[in-house]
């Protein structure tokens, strides 16, 4: 019998590693579109008091969804095209209000300028980690919390 025969599968952290902080335009730019956490830093961000000011976030082809930083004019809700081009509501003064305090997301401590097209694996891993039961839960509970009602 082979050894290894499951193997054990790598956690996320440990695969997409935190970049160097970085405020050049590149990096900013990552800020325009939030990242997203995994669904356990989501779970501790809510926690930690930040539920207001995330949104849910459909995927296009539907049945599943993510919750993420909130665009500016969308913290507690939906996220929604119209309000897309106010970035992230947690960037102050070229600044991530969440780093150093334990929840800034994944896949924005990962995307970094020197990384470019790199996220893209990052995206999918954590999408794959949002499209489980514990994450479709952690969604649902958000949503009771806030009276929204919608399917997707």
């Amino acid at each position: 019998m082979p050894r290894n025969r499951y193997k054990k599968k790598p956690l996320l952290n440990d695969k997409f590693p935190p970049s160097d902080p970085c405020s050049c335009e590149v990096c900013l730019a990552y800020c325009q579109r939030p990242g997203w956490w995994t669904v356990a830093e989501a779970r501790q961000a809510i926690q930690k008091g930040y539920a207001a000011r995330m949104m849910l976030e459909a995927a296009p082809e539907g049945g599943w969804a993510v919750l993420s930083p909130a665009f500016r004019g969308c913290e507690g809700f939906i996220a929604v095209q119209e309000v897309s081009h106010n970035g992230c509501n947690f960037l102050k003064n070229e600044r991530c209000e969440l780093y150093g305090t334990g929840v800034q997301p994944l896949e924005c401590r990962f995307c970094h300028h020197e990384r470019v097209g790199q996220g893209k694996d990052c995206h999918a891993a954590l999408e794959a980690d949002w499209h489980t039961p514990e994450g479709q839960e952690l969604v649902e509970e958000w949503k009771r919390d806030r009276k929204i009602q919608i399917t997707y």
